[in-house]
């Protein structure tokens, strides 16, 4: 059957959109996904090795002395600014501006999607370790409600960096590339300080999560870019076909030959 010619031309406009970066293939995609394993398994052993030895206990507890006057009152607004509601909230957000400006619906799920395939595996790990929160009753200024749920790796750290992560590559080859790198990383900072200081994660809990984001980010977006997505017809994007070489022939009257000499 051939294609209707209203198909033929979302095929057309389609194919001459600039190939963002974050829909494009990536190079060596095994590297990447045994990258991505090889991440969890590491911080799954890391993870248990901190749960028997704490070594980061006293720096928590020193980071935690932090906590006071404006800076208490930051981190705790970082905190709730990053929550899970908050954050799938963001998310929701930044996709839909994303949707309006590019006019690319495979753009804007594609970046949902691969921040949320980051980010929300996660907890696999906390419940796999089971690292218990740092003890309130050591800490010189605990927040009135610990959270209950395993410390290790921090969600909100995951989130934050899974976030730059997608923006950042999004964003490549823009003039907004830069701008995202260094705000991007300023947020994350801020974000690790902020769980560490108000001490409801210890300071390897928040990298745990830096190098989580870090390691899997790569292989989500393969797996839910270049394996799920283009299995749903419509977030399909055709690429830009190649220039063709033209083929040799006898010579059509009218052509001018030149020669060398």
């Amino acid at each position: 059957m051939r294609p209707s010619t209203s198909s033929l031309l979302v095929a057309s406009r389609r194919s001459r959109r600039r190939r963002n970066a974050l829909l494009a293939p990536s190079e060596h995609p095994a590297t990447k996904l045994v990258v991505g394993l090889a991440t969890i398994v590491f911080l799954i052993s890391a993870g248990l090795a901190l749960r028997a030895a704490p070594i980061d206990a006293d720096l928590s507890r020193a980071m935690n002395g932090w906590h006071i006057n404006g800076l208490g009152q930051v981190t705790a607004l970082v905190y709730d600014l990053f929550s899970p509601v908050p954050a799938i909230v963001i998310t929701v957000i930044v996709t839909s501006i994303v949707w309006a400006l590019s006019g690319r619906l495979a753009l804007a799920i594609a970046f949902a999607g691969t921040i949320a395939l980051t980010w929300i595996p996660s907890d696999i790990v906390k419940i796999a370790v089971g690292r218990s929160r740092p003890d309130a009753t050591l800490l010189p200024h605990p927040v009135a409600q610990m959270p209950v749920d395993p410390s290790y790796p921090s969600g909100h750290v995951a989130f934050v960096t899974a976030l730059v992560l997608a923006l950042v590559l999004m964003l490549k080859g823009t003039r907004w590339h830069r701008p995202a790198i260094v705000l991007g990383t300023i947020a994350v900072v801020v974000v690790v300080f902020s769980v560490a200081i108000l001490g409801v994660h210890y300071p390897t809990d928040a990298l745990a999560s830096v190098g989580w984001a870090l390691g899997v980010f790569p292989a989500a977006r393969i797996v839910w870019v270049r394996m799920l997505m283009p299995l749903v017809p419509f977030l399909r994007e055709v690429p830009r076909p190649e220039p063709a070489e033209a083929a040799p022939g006898p010579r059509r009257h009218g052509d001018v030959e030149t020669h060398e000499g």
